[in-house]
């Protein structure tokens, strides 16, 4: 398998809202006043007490603006976020040369605002915030008034001790914001496969729906059709043998009885009940699904045996479910789409599982990826395109197909294993296994 990257589908990112931040900030002032007010009078230790306050206040005072001139509710574009940020690193880091610099245990709160970045903003802005607030330390461990303490001459701690501060506010700083911009992307594009996942199965769903609403047609259009036919055969009746349009009614006769045949395979599905309707065997599943896959170039196969070594177990039943259709179709069409000349497709049973296995003879699964297989946006498609190669006529996957099966599947109740055959053998497979309590209908 040729091409293997991860597809991106959010762009740039920008999605904090004023709210936000105002509500953060509010946050930050009221902690900030509650510390500096203990350290000032039940502890004892002498600040600068008005420059700290009116740091404090003068973010209180932009918090309030914020406020009255725009909506919490309006989102901020990257560039407004940013800046916003920014300041706050400002705002402590003046607080911070007022109390001590890197000597203030409070220093980590640098972190705050690089990963409250890293989760919302474009990595150039994170990568800003970040330097600015590294800056800001590095800066704070040399320049700063004296530490608030006991004595005349004040506490100094050891430059050493200063130095793993700093290490350790560089170092946090870093690990916070690319393990929370991880988590971050890794959310958007799960959000994202999901909507895509939802979106399929209500397709599915609707498609099932019509059965129903044919039925539905068919029985409000047959009382109707019935007197049609009535009246054309009263008037055949009550006219002479010679009537010049005796034809057309003979015709209309016929197309209404038509009719009727065509309506009456529509309300089949009515007309069962939907215990026999709703219900089908697993051979007949599968071969439902592989017969219109047939006749390519690659062969397709199935075979159906039982695992059960004491006796006879019965023959296992599902019933009619979109999830579980598309999801092993969509397992099959990529087989073939990987196959060289062969899919296999098996299925077993005991008394507790039903297992379906799908392999091919393809190359198998790429090794440098198989830890993120069923992850969406990730493809490995050979010949849809290179990007390198700037050829955009060929179709290049998204990378949602095995996602979209596998969730399916396993909310249906199965669970999904994906691997590469064995040596001699090439090609994937990939093994689908029921508890038999969660799909059979048909042991009863």
């Amino acid at each position: 398998m040729s091409e293997t990257r991860p597809i991106k589908t959010f762009p740039e990112l920008g999605l904090l809202r004023l709210r936000t931040l105002v509500r953060l900030r509010w946050l930050a002032v009221i902690g900030q006043s509650i510390a500096i007010l203990i350290v000032q009078y039940p502890l004892g230790f002498k600040l600068p007490i008005a420059s700290c306050l009116a740091l404090i206040v003068v973010s209180a005072a932009l918090n309030i603006f914020l406020a009255l001139r725009w909506r919490g509710s309006q989102k901020l574009s990257a560039r407004a976020a940013g800046l916003l940020l920014g300041y706050d690193v400002l705002q402590l880091a003046g607080l911070l040369y007022l109390t001590g610099g890197l000597q203030n245990p409070f220093a980590l709160l640098f972190l705050v605002p690089v990963t409250v970045s890293a989760t919302s903003l474009p990595m150039i802005w994170t990568a800003a915030l970040g330097l600015l607030a590294l800056a800001c330390a590095s800066i704070l461990a040399f320049f700063h008034w004296p530490l608030p303490w006991d004595g005349v001459q004040g506490f100094s701690l050891p430059p050493l001790y200063l130095l793993g501060m700093w290490a350790a506010i560089v170092s946090a700083t870093i690990f916070s914001a690319i393990y929370a911009r991880r988590i971050a992307e890794e959310a958007r594009i799960m959000s994202s496969a999901l909507q895509a996942t939802e979106m399929v199965l209500a397709r599915e769903q609707r498609l099932s729906a019509l059965d129903g609403l044919a039925a539905a047609a068919a029985h409000e259009l047959g009382t109707p059709l019935a007197t049609i036919a009535l009246v054309a055969k009263e008037l055949k009746r009550e006219l002479p043998q010679k009537f010049k349009h005796r034809e057309d009614i003979d015709l209309l006769i016929s197309q209404a009885a038509r009719c009727r045949e065509i309506l009456t395979r529509l309300a089949v599905p009515e007309q069962l009940s939907d215990d026999v309707y709703q219900q089908v065997g697993l051979e007949a599943m599968l071969e439902d699904m592989v017969a219109p896959l047939r006749g390519s170039d690659v062969t397709v196969s199935v075979s159906i045996m039982s695992k059960d070594q004491k006796g006879f177990t019965a023959y296992p039943v599902f019933r009619r479910n979109p999830a579980i259709t598309y999801g092993l179709e969509n397992l099959l069409e990529n087989a073939i789409d990987f196959a060289t000349s062969r899919v296999d497709v098996e299925a077993h049973w005991s008394l507790a599982q039903i297992s379906v296995t799908v392999s091919d003879d393809g190359p198998g699964f790429d090794q440098n990826i198989f830890d993120r297989l069923g992850d969406p946006f990730v493809t490995t498609r050979p010949g849809y395109g290179n990007a390198a190669l700037g050829d955009e006529s060929q179709h290049e996957g998204m990378g949602l197909g095995l996602f979209i099966a596998k969730t399916l599947l396993e909310r249906s109740g199965a669970s999904v294993t994906l691997a590469n055959r064995k040596y001699p053998h090439k090609g994937a497979m990939i093994a689908i296994h029921w508890p038999r309590d969660a799909v059979d209908v048909g042991k009863n």
